[in-house]
């Protein structure tokens, strides 16, 4: 392996960063490639091989993909897939032992210290600053999801800002269709594109018709899955 390509993996775990080793089976060819660089055999590589990768890294474990006539060994080297949640409300109560089963990383965002407490919710982060202070500090990348539970634009908005100004696989939030319309117009008001906006999943969930707070984390979490797998 190339001095860069073991610099490109050893700096991406540093820093908590996804990074996928490719290697052609046949001639031999390497790359290491993350959300914005590449290092290692690149200028041999085609395009769609540095595209693959780069669709992979929300990804686990290895596949084998097939380009210019070559099999390609793509192996993710990540740590594990993140879920932010905004808002301590019911839902959060039921969605946070779910996906901890599923092998996710979470963390709480809530200012209201009352209800994001150790007591309702143990064993998990929960970072008390506002989401406009706390997001930032925490480099969402494509193995980021973020769900907005609180059902406060001043909670939820910033988190949501946050999450489509980075390369996150999902973004959900809670809400009806009329208050999801109207969250979008205020979110367009500060200059976000309909590319970006359609990057919200709201109202958040597969359509499962459930109704109580089990049900609806169940649909938000069922999608998350879906949209992390689809790519």
């Amino acid at each position: 392996m190339k001095r860069a390509m073991l610099t490109a993996l050893v700096a991406a775990r540093r820093n908590r960063q996804a990074a996928v080793l490719v290697r052609g089976l046949t001639s031999g060819r390497q790359c290491v490639v993350t959300e914005r660089e590449c290092h290692g055999d690149t200028d041999v590589m085609d395009a769609s091989i540095i595209q693959a990768a780069r669709a992979a890294l929300r990804l686990d474990g290895a596949s084998v993909i097939e380009a210019s006539g070559e099999p390609f060994l793509v192996q993710t080297e990540a740590s594990p897939v993140r879920l932010f949640i905004i808002g301590a409300v019911h839902i959060a109560q039921a969605l946070i032992p779910m996906a901890r089963q599923l092998g996710f990383e979470l963390c709480l965002i809530d200012p209201r210290t009352a209800f994001a407490s150790p007591e309702r919710f143990p064993d998990i982060l929960i970072d008390n600053r506002w989401p406009k202070e706390a997001m930032p500090d925490y480099r969402l990348d494509a193995r980021t999801a973020v769900v907005a539970l609180s059902h406060d634009p001043k909670i939820d908005e910033p988190a949501l800002q946050a999450a489509m100004d980075s390369s996150a696989f999902y973004i959900g939030a809670l809400g009806s269709k009329a208050n999801h319309l109207k969250r979008l117009g205020r979110l367009a008001a500060l200059g976000y594109s309909d590319e970006q906006l359609r990057r919200i999943h709201g109202p958040i969930g597969l359509p499962l018709g459930g109704r109580s707070p089990a049900e609806i984390a169940v649909s938000t979490l069922a999608q998350v899955i879906q949209s992390r797998n689809s790519g």
